[in-house]
């Protein structure tokens, strides 16, 4: 198969920042998907509805002229978030609730530090219809960060699925073989979105022959084995999995630093990239759904109605892209080969 039509896909976990980087993530977000969850994790984070409406109107107001692009908003749960809170915010349009442990990745500082405090929040966010997205780590020092998402499903996932069953909840960005078989035996209401270089990369692509620091993301890249695992469902075109690049940007002076920022900048070539591996993995068959309708269903949206074409096609990634402020940001997979491509 040299070409695929799929209805226009969505991305369900994305950061767009905020400022002048807007005209730079928007657009390249626009060109091809519909619909994006936008991520809360600005500095401040986007805590409340009135500010979940103004950030609404900046990311608005950098769609590209003729785009039909609609910014999905959702809130960052602190341990002051009250249930008052969360009707506001689905009164203002708030579709979900990020929970972010304290500390797990950029500007989580203002995140959970007591999950158990906020069960009156989840219930309302069930009651009003509303998601939980979750970054699925615990942030004990003492736990290895390889092992912190298997922690998180032991100490907190399993009890808030089970505990609060009419709770949706999206296990954002899952990286190792335990989050997939938890979310495939999981009961109805729980699913997953997976990044394009968590199926592409492991810790191998991070670590060997140097350390890579545009490869750096949290959930931090796992052993193959949790990669094959991600594969192997996103493979299978189960529902509970779908698109969410978590394509996070940083100007590359802060990746390349002696303190790099985890992310990876994976918008101007994420529907590229996944439709390459689910080439490479013979299952062509299945990326409309994982791209296009398991995430609209799961969030009770109507599926889009348009649609896009990507043609086999070997193009090359830059290697840098100027932001407008100046300054260079590298995208994810730059100076590599890819070989599929949107058709314009």
């Amino acid at each position: 198969m040299d070409q695929i039509t799929i209805i226009r896909p969505d991305d369900w976990h994305l950061h767009f920042r905020d400022g002048d980087m807007l005209q730079e993530t928007v657009p390249a977000t626009a060109r091809c998907f519909a619909r994006a969850i936008v991520m809360p994790n600005l500095v401040p984070p986007v805590i409340n509805a009135e500010l979940a409406v103004d950030y609404r109107r900046r990311i608005e107001a950098a769609i590209p002229a003729g785009s039909n692009f609609t910014p999905l908003m959702t809130i960052y749960l602190t341990d002051k978030t009250s249930v008052e809170d969360i009707r506001a915010a689905k009164a203002a349009g708030v579709v979900a609730a990020k929970m972010y442990p304290a500390g797990a990745t950029t500007n989580s500082d203002s995140g959970v530090s007591s999950l158990d405090s906020l069960y009156p929040v989840f219930e309302t966010l069930a009651d009003e219809g509303m998601l939980l997205l979750v970054h699925g780590e615990v942030t004990q020092k003492h736990i290895d960060i390889f092992d912190r998402e298997k922690e998180f499903i032991d100490q907190h996932l399993v009890k808030i699925v089970n505990k609060i069953p009419h709770l949706k909840v999206v296990f954002e960005h899952i990286t190792t073989k335990d989050a997939a078989d938890f979310v495939m035996s999981a009961r109805e209401g729980v699913a997953a979105t997976i990044t394009p270089q968590h199926l592409m990369l492991n810790r191998n692509d991070m670590l060997d022959g140097g350390i890579r620091p545009h490869n750096y993301c949290l959930p931090v890249l796992k052993r193959s084995t949790h990669q094959e695992a991600l594969r192997e469902v996103v493979k299978s075109g189960s529902s509970k999995f779908f698109l969410g690049t978590d394509s996070a940007p940083h100007a590359q002076h802060r990746k390349e630093s002696s303190c790099g920022c985890a992310g990876c900048y994976s918008a101007w070539s994420a529907i590229e990239l996944y439709t390459q591996v689910f080439d490479e993995l013979d299952a062509l068959d299945k990326l409309e759904g994982f791209a296009s309708l398991h995430g609209a269903d799961f969030y009770g949206l109507p599926r889009n109605t348009d649609t896009i074409t990507l043609v086999r096609d070997e193009w090359v990634l830059p290697e840098s892209i100027m932001l407008p402020s100046g300054e260079p940001i590298v995208p994810f997979y730059a100076g590599k080969q890819v070989s599929w491509k949107l058709k314009a």
